[in-house]
This record gives structure tokens, sequence and C-alpha cells, in this order.
């Protein structure tokens, strides 16, 4: 044991009540959005809540032993949980072991259960990248090393994009890049990738026909309001007659078969509408708080490993919740990203609150 492992201290206190906090608020909103979609289809009106409670379980004693491993072991399981997630990644297209959800297949069946694997790749590329780029000999600066990163980073979008779902696709990268950027990218990559991958990414939008339609209806929902306009013009009517207050806890009108996905995606118009600008407005400070806590730990790291693994986690979360909050309030076109401790969703929330628990342990070692 280093000198850095026995000179530990507590973890992060206010990163952990706030992540206690959002996943309580995600449970209460989980049920209220949830409670007349799971009786109608499902014949219990506690359905959604009873899987949200099953999964946060879960995934706190995933951050209780995350929080307890000391963060310099992902180093040696790097390569082994890479291959992992590339497995996982192909597995959803093997018949009978991938589950066709919507036209996406995004998930694997096992015994009754679903597993997202691109909710393991995302703190899978941010483990391997941390790794590769704080190893002997290697750096961001390196072209060979930076190529490692990135290709390891392009094989799991390119399979998150044949599933497809380009939101998270976007969400990885952006919280990779971010990553190899602290790590000390040099301008003149920065600048030829961006060459390389905003043509990209417009070309991916435009060769096919319901991205194009959802960058369009983004401009103008109203435009198309039954089809690509429908789930932003619903979203906005929830958060309109939310006001300053809410409707009141329980009382939201649109989650009556109007609001597509009202405990999933759009929780946050749900908030919104129910909690009001207040209660919408909590939302949003609590995530800046995770985020500033986060920055806080990455900065205070006892070293560089660390300072990645705190930057990635952080942004990861960050990120989603501001796509998800984007969309739900009409600022960015549909994703389908969820909002990160608070949208219903099994392995989103026990990969989530796993990672916390990196993040945690993390903070135990650094220096004020």
């Amino acid at each position: 044991m280093n000198d850095l492992q026995k000179n530990q201290s507590t973890p992060d206190f206010a990163l952990l009540i706030v992540t206690m906090i959002l996943l309580g608020i995600g449970l209460i909103m989980v049920f209220s959005s949830s409670a007349i979609v799971s009786q109608v289809q499902r014949g219990d009106t506690y359905y959604f809540l009873k899987r949200q409670a099953f999964w946060a379980v879960l995934g706190l004693i995933g951050l209780y032993m995350t929080s307890r491993i000391s963060y310099w072991k992902w180093k040696l399981l790097s390569m082994p949980i890479m291959i992992m997630n590339l497995i996982l990644l192909a597995a959803v297209f093997i018949p009978g072991l991938g589950v066709r959800v919507y036209g996406a297949e995004r998930w694997i069946g096992i015994m009754g259960v679903t597993i997202q694997p691109s909710e393991f790749t995302k703190i899978a590329l941010i483990i391997f990248v941390a790794t590769l780029l704080t190893r002997k000999n290697h750096s961001a600066k390196n072209f060979k090393s930076l190529s490692i990163a990135l290709g390891a980073l392009g094989a799991s979008c390119l399979f998150i994009l044949m599933q497809p779902d380009m939101g998270t696709a976007i969400a990885i990268a952006g919280s990779v890049m971010l990553v190899i950027y602290v790590a000390g990218m040099k301008y003149s990559h920065i600048f030829a990738l961006s060459c390389i991958m905003i043509p990209a990414g417009i070309s991916l939008v435009f060769r096919e026909d319901y991205r194009r339609k959802r960058l369009l209806s983004f401009l103008d929902p109203w435009e198309d309001q039954l089809e690509s306009g429908y789930q932003i013009i619903q979203s906005l009517y929830a958060l309109g007659p939310g006001g300053l207050i809410g409707t009141g806890l329980g009382r939201s009108r649109q989650k009556f078969f109007y609001l597509p996905e009202p405990h999933n995606d759009f929780i946050f118009a749900v908030i919104g509408e129910e909690l009001g600008f207040i209660g919408a407005s909590l939302v949003v400070i609590l995530f800046f708080i995770f985020i500033w806590r986060g920055i806080k730990i990455a900065m205070q790291s006892s070293d560089m490993f660390g300072s990645l693994l705190a930057t990635g986690i952080t942004s990861l979360i960050g990120l989603q919740a501001f796509m998800n909050i984007a969309v739900v309030t009409a600022s960015m076109p549909v994703t389908g990203i969820n909002l990160p401790l608070i949208s219903a969703g099994g392995s989103s929330l026990f990969f989530t609150l796993s990672a916390i628990g990196i993040l945690l342990n993390v903070s135990k070692y650094n220096h004020p």
C-alpha cells in the first residue's frame, strides 16, 4: 500500500447527500408519473415504483462496494473491462439474446431481466481511457496513445449507433473527449478531430429520415404537431401549467397518456408540471452542486488517474442531465437521454450509482 492509500479520509459527504436527494426525488416522481401507466399496462399501480426501488437498492449496494475499492485497482481491470464492454455491445445483435423495443436493439435479456450494455460502456470507456493516458510512456499528446483511446471510443460508439442510439453515443463521446482534453490533448489534435467529427455528426443526422425530422421539428414543432413535433409540444404543455409552485404532487394531466414516457425521458416535464418552477429549479441546482463537487474532487485528486476518473464520471452525469433538461424544455432536438438518478431505468440507475461510488472513493484521497 502506497502513502496515498494510507492517508485516506472520509468521502465527499456533500456529493453523497446530493446523490441521495436526487435518488429520493427520482423514486417519488417515478411513482407519481407512472402510476396511471402502470395500472393500465401492467395492472399494478406500483409496478414501476417497485422496479425502480429494486434497482435503487442494487445501485446503492454497487455504490457502497465501489466506494470501498481503492480506485487504483481499476487500472488493473481496465483491459478486461474494455473487452467485456465490446462483447456486451455486440451481444445485443444476437438473436434470442438481444431485446428489441420500439424498433431499437439496445438491451440484453437474461432470465427475465433486461440490461442495457451502453450503460456499462460509459464507465468502461472512462476507466480504459484514464488508465491508458496515465501509463508510463503514454499521454494525450502522444499520437499512438491518442489513436488507441479514440479507437476504443469509435468502436464502442459504432456499436451504439447501430442499435440505434445517437443520444447515448453523443453523451459518451463528449465525456471521453473531455477526459482526453484534461489529460493534455494538443490543440492541433482538437482542431483536426473537430474537422472530422462535426461533418460526420451532421452526416449521421441527415442520412436518417427520423433524425432529420427530429431536428426540423425542434426548430418548429408545431409544423408537424401529431408526428415529429408531438413529444416537444406535449412536454411544453406540461411545463406551462406548472407555473411557480406547480399543480401539486400527483396532479399532472400530461401523464394521462399525453406525454410519451412520462416516467422516463420526459420525467422532468412532470416535475415542472407538478412542482412548478421552484421544484424544477431545485433539481437543476442539485445537479449543479453535483458537478461542482465532482470538479472539486478532480482538481484536488492525489494523482492524474484519479483526476481523469473524476472528470469523466462528473462530465458524463452532468452532460446527460443537461441534454435531458434541454430536450424537455425544447432547447435541443429529442435525443432519448434519460435524467440520471431520477428517470425510471434499471441498468442506468445501477451503473450511475456504481460510478458515483468510484467518484466517492477518489474523494477519500484528495489533498485540500
